[in-house]
């Protein structure tokens, strides 16, 4: 089974308020709403993109130790995923998925890292209920993802939602504003050039890690 598959399954039961989700059936209009919003602002289509350069960063995992995107770059093709934190579903199929696809990536010479403004208690969280054998940052206030042209502002009726639902993003993240990265997968070479990325403001589709094998073997191809 695809991962969007998976994606859409959980999304079918969440809808239907198959056990063990619950979720009042006015809710969902309001995500809508905020995604279709999101979708039209086109932010989507103004963030980094396939050819461009990324800007370096320096994040701590999710113990505390320094990661650097140039260091990783040295070693081969770097792999980064955005999402959203350990308490979105979605999220979590898509880290899985990654974790399954990992030792094939890592043929390539790949590294692969996560990027969340959750904080780090919640970042070893995601690893453990995860079980992921690859980093989680924590990009504190949204900082990369702003810089990679992620970040955006929720909505005032999309926090009043999250806060009814008990969703207190400030606490969780431990930064009082209301902002999440739009989920993104980027594959960079070693040079430091987008080869392939997939940005999507509607954070119910992701793409198959199996779409990242051919830019992988295009990279480390010889010249």
């Amino acid at each position: 089974m695809s991962l969007q598959d998976k994606l859409d399954a959980f999304k079918a039961d969440f809808k239907g308020g198959k056990a063990p989700f619950f979720a009042p059936p006015e809710i969902h209009p309001i995500m809508e709403r905020a995604t279709t919003e999101l979708i039209a602002s086109g932010q989507a289509t103004r963030a980094l993109a396939a050819g461009d350069i990324i800007p370096n960063f320096i994040l701590q995992d999710q113990d505390g130790n320094e990661v650097s995107s140039a260091a990783l770059l040295e070693k081969g093709p770097l792999i980064v995923t955005f999402y959203r934190g350990v308490w979105c579903p979605y999220c979590n199929l898509e880290l899985q998925a990654l974790n399954e696809a990992l030792p094939e990536l890592q043929r390539y010479g790949a590294s692969v890292v996560a990027i969340s403004p959750q904080s780090a208690v919640n970042s070893r969280k995601s690893v453990r209920v995860n079980g992921l054998n690859f980093p989680v940052l924590n990009d504190t206030r949204n900082e990369t993802a702003a810089a990679f042209g992620l970040r955006f502002a929720l909505p005032d009726y999309l926090v009043e939602l999250y806060k009814n639902l008990k969703n207190d993003l400030p606490a969780f993240n431990g930064d009082p504003s209301w902002t999440l990265p739009m989920p993104a997968r980027y594959v960079i070479g070693m040079d430091g050039v987008v080869a392939y990325s997939e940005v999507n403001p509607d954070y119910t589709h992701r793409p198959d890690p199996s779409e990242m094998i051919p830019v992988l073997q295009k990279l480390t191809q010889p010249a």
